[in-house]
């Protein structure tokens, strides 16, 4: 077997010992984990951007928002966006309350603000669903692949001890498969920390439009429970 198959990167895997393989196999398992969220919020967060941008379309659109309610309403699969379920609880709350209370706008507003605050904190909830596991994937990452990278090293330099003379070419092999485990929590620990920032940015984004919107129909139902 020639040095430079010797020093490959499936080499330097295969030969490693078992505690460092079991430590790349963990950060292998994290890294597809990862990747596989990262992918599955990025079609979540997409769709949920282009529902909104729908259902804005036609709220002001559409004059009469009761029929924009009841078309809600009668949708049973109600996939009209996160921004449609919003509007729903809030109109809701408000038709509900006008009827027990006819006349007092402050507690048909009232009912409906905190109808559409609890709809929207549920909505952000399942929004920022998987961000914490990207989270955590970045932080832990480097560090599970440094335990790895210093386990590798230790052996190599207690290798040492059996031999006449301690040659660079002694240690590299050790040295080399304890440093493909930082590597690889690198790889692991990237992309995990790029997507959860790219992601939180665009849910803020996201629920800053869900706060906009929320003012801007509770100043609508003002106007028109007067």
């Amino acid at each position: 077997m020639s040095a430079h198959a010797d020093m490959s990167i499936l080499s330097l895997v295969l030969n490693a010992s078992v505690l460092v393989q079991i430590v790349m196999l963990v950060l292998l398992g994290i890294s597809v984990a990862s990747w596989t969220g990262i992918f599955r919020k990025g079609f979540s967060i997409r769709e949920e951007k282009k529902l909104t941008v729908a259902f804005e379309d036609a709220f002001w659109t559409d004059g009469d928002l009761g029929a924009l309610y009841r078309e809600l309403q009668d949708d049973s699969n109600h996939q009209r966006g996160a921004l449609a379920r919003i509007f729903a609880a809030g109109m809701g709350e408000f038709l509900k309350v006008r009827q027990q209370k006819p006349g007092d706008v402050a507690a048909m507003l009232d009912g409906s603000r905190r109808a559409m605050r609890a709809s929207s904190q549920r909505e952000m909830d399942s929004l920022e669903g998987g961000l914490p596991f990207l989270a955590s994937a970045g932080s832990v990452s480097p560090y599970i692949g440094l335990f790895g990278t210093v386990w590798g090293i230790m052996n190599s330099f207690r290798g040492l001890a059996n031999v006449q003379q301690a040659t660079l070419a002694a240690v590299a092999p050790g040295i080399a498969e304890a440093l493909v485990a930082t590597a690889i929590g690198l790889f692991a620990a990237i992309p995990a920390v790029v997507a959860y920032n790219r992601y939180a940015t665009e849910i803020d984004r996201l629920a800053n439009r869900f706060d906009t919107f929320t003012e801007e129909f509770l100043n609508i139902l003002q106007r028109q429970a007067r």
